[in-house]
């Protein structure tokens, strides 16, 4: 008898993260990357915005979006929890102003769920 009730309980264990990670959140993007083409230096900031589904069980939260590494790209999100089911966009401000030549960025998601953290690319050639 003891000996099946610890199998069961290591079972339990065993299986307990496997039911935990089910649970989460579950964040899927469209797409991750991006190309924005040729684009003028004084032309102005251009935007894309990344789609993505909580395909989850669970509220997903993004915790936070980094900037790519410079000043020349701006991230919003939504701040708010998205629901199972739902989806939500991710905006990216590019500003070519100063700049030249091909780019190639990465701006770093971080969410409470499954992954816990997405890179989203974008890249294009600012033209003087």
């Amino acid at each position: 008898m003891k000996t099946a009730l610890r199998l069961i309980f290591g079972l339990l264990i065993l299986l307990a993260p496997a039911a935990a990670q089910a649970a989460a959140p579950t964040v899927v993007f469209d797409t991750d990357t991006h190309d924005f083409g040729n684009i003028k230096a004084t032309g102005g900031p251009v935007s894309y915005e990344y789609t993505f589904t909580n395909t989850g069980t669970e509220p997903l939260v993004i915790v936070s979006v980094t900037n790519g590494g410079c000043g020349c790209t701006t991230p919003s999100f939504p701040k708010a929890p998205v629901a199972p089911g739902k989806t939500g966009k991710i905006k990216i401000t590019f500003n070519p102003v100063g700049r030249k030549g091909e780019f190639n960025r990465e701006v770093k998601v971080r969410t409470n769920g499954n992954p816990k953290r997405i890179g989203l690319k974008f890249s294009g050639v600012v033209i003087p």
